[in-house]
């Protein structure tokens, strides 16, 4: 009887001790004042274009900055969703050490197509979300310009643009997207004086695989000057046309 009764008495003191430990822990963090702040970008070397600063002062104006704050009155929820109301933040994280310290780490969206539009200026990333123009660094992506909504912007226009960027070749070639219209869109290459129309963006993948074989096979024979117009909105073909500087 005895043993049953120390046994008992043991684990409610066991149960005791965790119960303060755990209350002692949690009031403790409750009063915790943060005493540092500490902002990561995690992707800073490649992309520039949100600055530790900057974030400092839009938590600071948006009173969510938790410097010099009791523990209990900063909401790390808050606080990410407040970054990711930002055009440039891909996403956010906050994250609450036991010393105290609020670590901030934030990754920026990735631009893939910059746009001219009478709708407005303006990046989409590669998930297809829009970005600011004014980003304070030049960045090398296709351009696309003219009669563009943006609803076509971020549906098979990023899709186009995605597929650009994911090709190595064509990441490099393609450096201008003119759109009359969704139906008549010609593409301006970065080597060669020709302009490559498309027409629609449907099956883009097989004429852009056309326009492939068209330089792997012909453009070494007949040189890149022959052509001043290389037509792949037909099915199946190519139609070229050539030069005035080579017509005769």
């Amino acid at each position: 009887m005895k043993k049953i009764l120390y046994a008992v008495f043991a684990a409610l003191l066991v149960a005791y001790i965790f119960a303060a430990v755990f209350f002692f822990t949690d009031s403790k963090e409750d009063n915790q004042v943060c005493r540092r702040v500490e902002v990561v970008i995690t992707d800073s070397l490649e992309k520039h274009f949100l600055k530790e600063k900057e974030v400092v002062s839009y938590l600071k104006k948006a009173n969510l900055y938790p410097l010099n704050k009791n523990s209990r009155e900063i909401n790390t929820n808050a606080i990410e969703n407040a970054l990711l109301k930002n055009e440039i933040v891909e996403k956010a994280e906050v994250i609450r050490t036991i010393s105290g310290k609020i670590k901030i780490v934030i990754s920026q969206k990735m631009p893939i197509l910059r746009v001219f539009s009478s709708g407005g200026n303006y990046y989409v990333d590669k998930t297809g979300r829009t970005m600011p123009s004014a980003l304070g660094q030049a960045i090398y992506v296709p351009v696309a310009s003219g009669n563009i909504e943006k609803t076509f912007a971020t549906g098979d226009l990023y899709k186009f643009a995605l597929f650009l960027q994911k090709d190595d070749f064509w990441n490099d070639q393609i450096e201008q997207i003119y759109i009359r219209s969704e139906q008549d869109i010609e593409i301006v290459p970065r080597v060669g004086n020709h302009r490559i129309i498309l027409g629609s963006l449907d099956h883009y993948e097989n004429k852009l695989e056309r326009l492939r074989l068209f330089y792997e096979q012909v453009t070494p024979k007949m040189g890149w000057e022959k052509y001043s117009v290389i037509n792949l909105k037909y099915k199946n073909q190519i139609v070229c046309t050539k030069s005035k500087k080579t017509e005769s």
